[in-house]
């Protein structure tokens, strides 16, 4: 049983007969006939009492039709919000915890201002947990920070973070050799912060005595406050974080300092919501 058996089904009722039946679908009887019969031969029930050429509905077809409106109306509300290009249902979105805490806020409240019937959900997370769930179809976009691995994804640039690092205002410059503290405070392998601060060691032949994984910024900065080591973030998070005049921040060289946040979808698969956002994004300045 298919839609189509369906439409035809519900248009011998409303027609009152397979003639009037045929000339509202453009088919011809037999054909209409033919649908019927076999309908009913799947079904295993007879859906209409017939008197010569009239048709009465049986019970098992007043039955029926209460559930062909249904699905009817439903194929055909499916239909409407697939080829409607206004964002709606639930947006599930992903992002860096740095970019969500930062920022996110403002595009995000602006685009419940202009779409408030979306429903949005978003999940924090590192580019590679958050590129598998995009792969996955767990989410329908994400903000992360580049590089980008996957050719599957097609991408914007959301925003450009100056990243410095951080260590206790007790701490001495870092410029100098040896002058790296000796504990890395950092997020999760995956973590693109973590990859740049572990780069800058090596890079200066520096080598962390211990590496302490956190699950959030304000945990890692109380670290950094107590002198328990350096971490490497986006300066703009310092700026919601009230005790920062216990912090040292160490700006990097040009070349180093700069770290681009993309938003990133499925490729040639970006949706009425992902397009919305994309617009809020590209207007941001």
């Amino acid at each position: 049983m298919d839609l189509s058996d369906l439409r035809i089904f519900r248009a011998v009722v409303r027609e009152g007969g397979i003639t009037k039946a045929a000339q509202s679908l453009h088919r011809v009887q037999s054909n209409i006939t033919t649908r019927v019969r076999q309908l009913e031969e799947e079904l295993d029930v007879s859906l209409f009492i017939r008197e010569g050429k009239k048709l009465h509905l049986a019970p098992a077809g007043h039955v029926l039709l209460d559930y062909a409106d249904r699905l009817l109306a439903l194929s055909e509300e499916a239909l409407a919000a697939v080829q409607d290009q206004k964002p709606r249902g639930t947006f599930r979105l992903g992002a860096m915890e740095s970019t969500a805490a930062v920022r996110l806020p403002a595009p995000l409240s602006e685009f419940n201002r202009r779409f408030p019937d979306v429903h949005l959900e978003l999940r924090c997370g590192n580019p590679t947990v958050l590129s598998e769930a995009l792969m996955a179809g767990e989410i329908e976009a994400a903000l992360i920070a580049e590089p980008v691995a996957n050719a599957k994804f097609d991408q914007l640039v959301a925003f450009e973070e100056e990243i410095v690092i951080v260590t206790s205002a007790r701490h001495p410059s870092i410029m100098g050799v040896g002058e790296l503290p000796k504990t890395m405070l950092v997020f999760e392998h995956g973590c693109p912060h973590r990859k740049r601060l572990e780069a800058w060691y090596t890079k200066r032949g520096e080598i962390a005595e211990r590496v302490i994984e956190l699950g959030s910024y304000h945990a890692m900065l109380g670290c950094v406050i107590a002198g328990m080591g350096a971490a490497l973030l986006p300066k703009s998070v310092l700026t919601s974080f009230p005790e920062s005049e216990g912090l040292l921040c160490h700006a990097l060289p040009q070349e180093e300092a700069m770290l681009r946040t993309l938003l990133i979808w499925r490729k040639d698969a970006a949706s009425p919501k992902v397009k919305a956002l994309m617009d809020i994004l590209s207007d941001k300045e």
